[in-house]
């Protein structure tokens, strides 16, 4: 458990404010995903924009992630 904090801790180091705010919009797209309490007609559209940003903001956030995590174990 460690080692994921430190991780995320080298994460929050080589982020920018750009990488914060794609992390905000994306947990917050997963949050209307998880609690949508939406009337029936407009439940899909909402869902289908939240999965949409949800999805555009998670890949570029997992891929600098990984791209740390991988760095950090070539380096050790």
């Amino acid at each position: 458990m460690k080692n994921l904090f430190d991780c995320a801790d080298r994460y929050l180091q080589k982020s920018t404010w750009k990488d914060m705010a794609l992390l905000k919009f994306c947990l917050f797209s997963i949050g209307i995903l998880a609690g949508m309490r939406i009337g029936e007609k407009d439940k899909k559209r909402a869902g289908t924009i939240a999965l949409g940003v949800f999805l555009v903001t998670y890949i570029p956030l997992m891929a600098k992630f990984i791209r740390i995590a991988a760095d950090e174990e070539e380096a050790a």
